[in-house]
């Protein structure tokens, strides 16, 4: 499969837009996104696989397995499983 497998076609469309319409913060960071950038604005909305879609490729379209992420948290990421972080301090410690 090429590198948009799984991303494409009405199914995938639909799925995007319920992530979208439910504004969460960016799973990886915990921060607000701003829904109002478009791609490929760093911190433009991106739909993001909780699992890889490569190492679970059943998991592929399952709305369990779909999250809100900033663009450029999602490139951080890679194809890999995500490391979660704390998000930013509010203050420096």
């Amino acid at each position: 499969m090429g590198n948009s497998a799984g991303r494409s076609g009405s199914r995938w469309r639909r799925l995007s837009a319920e992530v979208r319409a439910r504004h969460d913060t960016c799973w990886l960071c915990g921060m607000a996104i701003d829904y109002t950038l478009e791609y490929p604005h760093p911190d433009s909305f991106t739909v993001d696989h909780k699992k890889s879609w490569i190492g679970h490729p059943e998991l592929r379209e399952d709305p369990a397995n779909l999250a809100a992420c900033h663009a450029r948290c999602n490139r951080s990421k890679g194809k890999g499983e995500a490391t979660l972080g704390l998000g930013l301090l509010s203050e420096q410690w």
